[in-house]
C-alpha cells in the first residue's frame, strides 16, 4: 500500500525552513541599517568529524524559539569553516547547520532540533563549534520471484520512536525504485533502522477501486480462495514486522539491502457504508496506528460495498468521508487486523458536530490584550490527529480555531470522537506552544456550566457551547541542569511531568531544552503537582508514556506550582547510559 506521510521527526526543521524564507527580506534590511549595540553576535566554526576538517559552504540557521519576539538569521561558512552572525535580537534560539551529505552531531546522536542558545543584549558568543558527520546511505534493488526488476516499488527506512507517548514506527527516508528496480535512500543519521518495501500498485486493485468488483462468486459473495499478491516485506525478507532484523548504520555507511518479492496470501478489509443521503458516495481511508501514516484506501461501489486490499497485520483507524452530502458526514472506527481478513464491516457516517463558544482572558497586566493573538486547537483523545487532518481537509474541519476580537471561536464539521482543547499563541513552536503569550494557560473548559477539562468534549453530531477561561498567571519553573560533578549541561531535555492522573494529557506537560549555560525556563505551567525530569537525550516523545516514566521514579525534583508562582530548582541530568527504552 502506498505511503502518503512524511517523516514526523523533522517537523521542527521543516518549520524552521518555512520561517526562514519569510524573514530573509527583513533581515537584510536590518543589517543594512547597521547593528544596534543592544543586539547580540555569535561566531564559530564548522568542522567535519572525525578529523576536524573545516567545512565551507555550510548553511547556518539561527531560528527564534519565540517567533513573536525574535528573528531568524543565516550565514554561510567560509573556506576556513568560520561563520559570524551579527545584529541578533536578544532571546532564545535554535542553531542549525546544513550541508549536503552531512549531518550535525553531538557526542550522543544527530541533532534533529539543533542546539539552544540564549542571547542577551550586547552579548557576543564566540568559539562555537558545530560538528558535522557524513550521512549514511541505504541502497539496493527490488526484484520479483523471477529476478525481474520491480519498478515503482516504495522502499522505506524506518525507526522506532515515540509520538505523544506511544511507540511508533517513523519513516526516516523513502524512495521509489526506478525502471531497473534500483533505489537509494540518503541523508540518514547513524543508528538502528528497519527497511521495508511496499509493492507497486496492482492493476486489479486499481480497477476495483474505480468501482468494478472483479472477484465475486455467483450471487455476489467474495472469493478469497486464491487471493494472493506481493506483500510489504521487511529486511531480511519477511512479511511479519516482528521478525524484521534491524540494520545498524554508522556515519558514512553505504549499506546494500536487496529484496526479492514473491506473491503470498493477501489480507483485505471488506465492508459497506450505510445510511447515506441520496445521490451521495463515500471515500474510505485507512490509517496505521503503528506508523502514524495514512494509507491508500478505496472508493465505495455503487451498492455501498468497499474493499481495501493488501492490508498488513496491525492496528488501524478506518474512516469514511461522504461526498455530495448536504452537510459533511464521517464515520470513524478503530480496527485490529491479525491473521485473517476483515469481513462485513459496517460504517455509518454521521454529521459533524459544531463546537463554539467564547474565551475570556483574566490576569493580563500592562494594558489591553488582543485576543486575536491566540488560537485554539482540538486534540483527539484517540491520538489520530494526523489522520483526521488529511481525511477532513476538504470537509470544512480544521483542528485550528482562531479567536475573534470579541473572544468568540468555533470548530465546524467536527468528526465524532472525544477531544481536548489546547491553548496556543501566535508565533508558537514545539518548545514555546503559547508563542508570545508565554505565561498564559487554559484555566478552565466548561460546557453547560459543567467542567469538562479533564473528561474531554464528546462529539457525535449536534452542538456544544464552551466557556473557556485563559489566565496570564501561569506558573514559571526555572533552573539549571547539572551533571554528577555539578557542571551545567547544555541541550538537556527538561520536562515538567504532571501528577499521575493527568499523565495521559499531553497538554498538561511542559517541555524545554537547557541552553549553553545549562539554564532553562518553563512558562505557562498549569497549577498543580509536578516532577521535573531531565535527560541528556530522549527518544522522540517517550516522556508522555506513563510506563516509560515509571523507570525514573525518584530521580526528578517534585514540586507544587501555584497560580502565578515562580519556582527555582537545580535538576540532575539523567545520563544517556541510564536511559531505558
Amino acid at each position: 500500500m502506498k505511503l502518503s506521510s512524511t517523516n514526523t521527526s523533522m517537523k521542527l526543521n521543516s518549520l524552521c525552513l518555512v520561517l526562514l524564507s519569510a524573514s530573509l527580506v527583513a533581515q537584510v534590511a536590518g543589517n543594512a541599517a547597521g547593528r544596534p549595540a543592544s543586539r547580540a553576535v555569535i561566531e564559530g566554526i564548522v568542522t567535519r568529524e572525525p578529523g576536524s576538517e573545516p567545512v565551507k559552504k555550510a548553511l547556518i540557521e539561527l531560528i527564534a524559539e519565540n517567533q513573536a519576539e525574535g528573528g531568524d538569521y543565516t550565514a554561510v561558512s567560509g573556506p576556513d569553516g568560520g561563520f559570524r552572525i551579527e545584529g541578533i535580537v536578544p532571546g532564545r534560539y535554535h542553531l542549525f547547520a546544513e550541508r549536503t551529505g552531512l549531518l550535525e552531531v553531538d557526542k550522543h546522536h544527530a541533532r534533529a532540533d539543533g542546539r539552544v542558545l540564549t542571547l542577551a543584549a550586547g552579548q557576543e558568543v564566540k568559539d562555537l563549534r558545530i560538528r558535522l558527520q557524513a550521512a549514511a546511505v541505504v541502497r539496493g534493488r527490488v526484484t520479483d520471484e523471477d529476478g525481474d526488476p520491480l519498478p515503482n516499488a516504495q522502499v522505506a527506512v524506518l525507526r522506532q520512536t515515540f509520538a505523544s507517548g506511544h511507540s511508533r514506527w517513523e519513516q526516516a527516508g523513502a524512495e521509489r525504485t526506478n525502471d531497473l528496480g534500483e533505489y537509494r535512500v540518503a541523508g540518514l543519521a547513524a543508528g538502528n533502522y528497519y527497511v521495508s518495501v511496499s509493492p507497486p500498485p496492482d492493476f486489479k486493485s486499481l480497477i476495483e477501486g474505480a468501482g468494478v468488483a472483479a472477484d465475486t462468486h455467483k450471487g455476489g459473495a467474495p472469493d478469497n480462495s486464491a487471493a494472493t499478491s506481493y506483500q510489504t516485506t521487511y529486511y531480511p525478507g519477511t512479511a511479519d514486522r516482528s521478525q524484521a532484523s534491524p540494520v545498524q548504520l554508522h556515519a558514512g555507511d553505504d549499506f546494500p539491502v536487496n529484496f526479492s518479492l514473491t506473491p503470498g496470501p493477501s489480507l483485505s478489509i471488506r465492508g459497506s457504508v450505510v445510511n447515506l443521503p441520496p445521490r451521495s458516495s463515500a471515500v474510505i481511508m485507512l490509517q496505521s496506528r503503528d506508523f502514524s501514516l495514512v494509507l491508500n484506501g478505496a472508493e465505495m461501489h455503487p451498492d455501498g460495498s468497499f474493499v481495501i486490499r493488501d492490508v498488513a497485520p496491525g492496528a488501524y483507524t478506518i474512516l469514511a468521508t461522504v461526498e455530495n452530502a448536504p452537510v459533511p458526514m464521517m464515520a470513524r472506527q478503530a480496527l485490529q487486523v491479525v491473521s485473517n481478513s476483515v469481513e462485513d464491516l459496517r460504517l455509518s457516517p454521521q454529521p459533524g458536530g459544531w463546537i463554539h463558544g467564547r474565551l475570556r482572558l483574566e490576569g493580563k497586566s500592562g494594558g489591553r490584550f488582543d485576543p486575536t493573538q491566540i488560537f485554539l486547537t482540538l486534540r483527539s483523545a484517540d491520538g489520530d490527529d494526523e489522520a483526521l487532518s488529511e481525511f477532513t481537509m476538504g470537509n470544512g474541519f480544521s483542528h485550528l480555531a482562531h479567536v475573534a476580537a470579541d473572544g468568540t471561536f468555533e470548530w465546524k464539521s467536527v468528526p465524532p470522537g472525544t477531544y481536548y482543547v489546547q491553548f496556543a499563541g501566535e508565533g508558537s513552536t514545539p518548545y514555546s506552544p503559547t508563542g508570545g503569550n508565554a505565561d498564559w494557560y487554559l484555566k478552565s473548559v466548561a460546557a453547560g456550566g459543567r467542567d469538562v477539562g479533564d473528561a474531554g468534549i464528546s462529539v457525535n453530531g449536534g452542538a456544544a457551547v464552551l466557556d473557556l477561561v485563559a489566565s496570564a498567571n501561569g506558573g514559571v519553573v526555572e533552573g539549571v541542569v547539572a551533571d554528577s560533578k555539578g557542571e551545567p549541561v547544555a541541550n538537556a531535555v527538561v520536562v515538567a511531568v504532571p501528577e499521575m492522573r493527568l499523565r495521559a494529557r499531553a497538554e498538561r506537560y511542559r517541555k524545554t531544552v537547557s541552553d549553553q549555560s545549562g539554564r532553562f525556563t518553563l512558562h505557562g505551567v498549569v497549577p498543580g503537582e509536578y516532577t521535573v525530569l531531565t535527560w541528556e537525550s530522549v527518544e522522540g516523545e517517550a516522556y508522555y508514556n506513563p510506563e516509560f516514566l515509571k523507570n525514573y521514579e525518584g530521580q526528578g525534583s517534585g514540586m507544587r506550582v501555584s497560580e502565578g508562582e515562580r519556582k527555582s530548582v537545580q535538576v540532575n541530568v539523567i545520563p544517556e547510559s541510564d536511559e531505558r527504552p
